[in-house]
């Protein structure tokens, strides 16, 4: 008995050491498990803050005049946003190897209005030519002045004020309210296609250009950040020089990039999206709407549920300015009427018809406007510049979307706001006034439901046609 007794105490003995052991080992998992959690949490907590430290914030709302005098939201449309994107042609810092374009001087090499539908299933991206004749409004310059109200060559709107200036000549040329804006450098956007892995392109002829530092045979091609800059910057040794055609590139490599990081594991690869997202934080300046890493990131998801083939790409309805074939004009009222079919949220993108882009490839995307409550004239118009359809449906009678703003007088040396007439000299900033009077408009009225116009969308592939 007395040795049943020994062998049974032994065997609490060993149990003992066994709970022992274990319960050092879990206190020792337990430990490790919380010092790795705190370790990670306090990696995280230093990556997104220094994400949000990299975004520049630019509060315009002083620049940008009364609330009274801006584009107010249209019912049925608050939940859309207006966002417009700008390329500053700045050349300061990084951007310095691009050349010299005068200190202090800032130019918007890419101009791009971005739609996104009220319920997130469509966007339109509208391209807005930087040599297109506009009625610039009176804007605060750099040194707290203000311009005079004249008429210009779009890009000059930034050279005068900034992103501020832009986005007032944006909402007195379209009536559609700016929501939101971003103005990203040239190093940012070589570094972004760099973190992506480069984006493939395809092109129909030989594209060189010793100033863009491209030199490429007609075929595809991975382009990498230095690469994709000169691809959509290329205009003088490239082609007939236009700026159309640069236009078209510029969507199409959007089209291509906006595919990779959707379709490819960009998104569900932490340190590819961490990459994507440092060069993407480090080189732009937003509103204050924009301006943290949580509000952009809510905003890249209410876009990547958006199908790639809803998502198109077009640019204004414009025609060469008729004074001065080197500059372009707005074809009216077809113009006016893509502006107001976003200013009341009635795109919708579906498929479109074949056609040929200026560089000869398949462009198959369509954008409808939807028809309004009130029933309008029968009659159709329908403008089919590149085989791409773009529907647009006029508001009912009343609305006010295309109204006339106020007769105004402009500077000596150039056009009056309004005015069809060319600019007699190609001064930034006239400041006498001259009584030259506003020219009637060329283009009949049109009250035709349907508009169509040049685009494409993300799902066509680089190579098609």
């Amino acid at each position: 008995m007395a040795a049943d007794g020994g062998k049974a105490a032994d065997r609490r003995a060993r149990r003992d050491r066994r709970r022992r052991v274990y319960k050092r080992v879990l206190i020792g998992v337990t430990v490790t498990v919380a010092l790795g959690l705190v370790a990670g949490s306090v990696v995280v907590y230093t990556l997104y803050r220094k994400l949000d430290g990299n975004i520049t914030t630019e509060d315009l709302t002083a620049k940008l005049g009364p609330e009274a005098e801006r584009p107010q939201v249209v019912a049925g449309a608050h939940n859309a946003a207006n966002i417009l994107l700008m390329g500053s042609d700045d050349r300061s810092g990084d951007n310095k190897q691009y050349g010299d374009i005068g200190e202090g001087t800032k130019r918007s090499d890419t101009t791009i209005l971005l739609h996104l539908a009220a319920d997130r299933k469509s966007s339109v991206a509208v391209s807005i030519p930087r040599d297109l004749m506009v009625d610039i409004p009176s804007c605060v310059r750099p040194d707290g002045s203000k311009s005079r109200a004249y008429r210009d060559q779009f890009n000059h709107a930034f050279e005068i004020g900034g992103a501020a200036c832009t986005i007032k000549t944006i909402e007195q040329m379209t009536k559609v309210r700016v929501d939101h804006h971003i103005v990203i450098d040239f190093s940012g956007f070589k570094e972004m296609v760099d973190a992506v892995n480069g984006v493939e392109v395809c092109l129909s002829r030989p594209m060189r250009d010793t100033a863009a530092k491209l030199d490429l045979p007609a075929g595809k091609h991975k382009l990498d950040g230095e690469q994709a800059l000169g691809y959509v910057r290329a205009r003088k040794n490239v082609d007939d020089g236009s700026d159309t055609q640069r236009m078209t590139r510029q969507q199409r490599f959007l089209a291509a990039l906006v595919k990779k990081v959707k379709v490819g594991d960009m998104l569900t690869q932490p340190w590819k999206l961490y990459n994507l997202l440092d060069a993407g934080t480090r080189s732009i300046t937003a509103d204050p709407g924009l301006s943290s890493l949580k509000e952009l990131m809510d905003l890249s998801d209410s876009i990547k549920g958006i199908p790639n083939d809803k998502v198109a790409f077009l640019t204004v309805p414009r025609q060469p300015y008729r004074f001065d074939t080197d500059r372009d004009e707005l074809v009216q009222p077809k113009a006016d009427r893509l502006f107001e079919a976003i200013r009341f949220d009635r795109v919708a993108v579906g498929e479109g018809v074949s056609g040929k882009d200026e560089n000869g490839f398949e462009n198959n995307g369509e954008v409808r406007i939807e028809q309004p409550a009130t029933p309008l004239p029968s009659a159709r118009t329908t403008i089919d510049e590149n085989g791409e359809r773009v529907t647009v449906t006029p508001t009912a009678p009343g609305t006010g979307a295309t109204g006339k703003g106020a007769t105004t007088r402009s500077p000596a040396g150039s056009s009056p706001p309004g005015s069809t007439a060319p600019p007699s000299t190609s001064t930034a900033d006239p400041t006498s006034t001259s009584g030259i009077p506003s020219a009637k408009p060329t283009t009949p009225a049109d009250t035709s439901p349907i508009v169509t116009v040049s685009g494409r969308t993300a799902e066509q592939d680089v190579c098609a046609g």
